[in-house]
């Protein structure tokens, strides 16, 4: 079955730890919704590096990318649909959903 990465853009953080609690928790319970479909489940990125050939930066882009999760799922109109259910949205986020290529 394809895999798809759902890749996590922006997205506010919690203003209280109340509020990253209920995050937490829609998380969990749509992860746990996903059952098989799910393949990893979420990576967090801790930070993120710029890296040319003459330097190295600090991301600090608030749009950048988050993290990314991967699904399998029958096709690409599917794979959309779970991404349109991540409670990641309800952040202020965007995902992007890809097809990744098995080698």
């Amino acid at each position: 079955m394809p895999k798809f990465m759902i890749a996590y853009y922006g997205g506010n953080k919690p203003t209280s730890k109340e509020e990253g609690e209920t995050q937490m928790k829609n998380w969990k319970s749509w992860v746990e919704g996903l059952g098989k479909t799910i393949v990893n489940p979420g990576t967090p990125f801790m930070g993120t590096k710029i890296v040319t050939l003459n330097d190295v930066q600090d991301e600090t882009d608030p749009n950048a990318m988050k993290g990314y999760a991967i699904i399998e799922s029958e096709n690409f109109e599917d794979a959309i649909e779970i991404a349109k259910s991540d409670p990641f949205l309800k952040t202020e986020g965007t995902v992007r959903v890809s097809q990744m290529m098995e080698m």
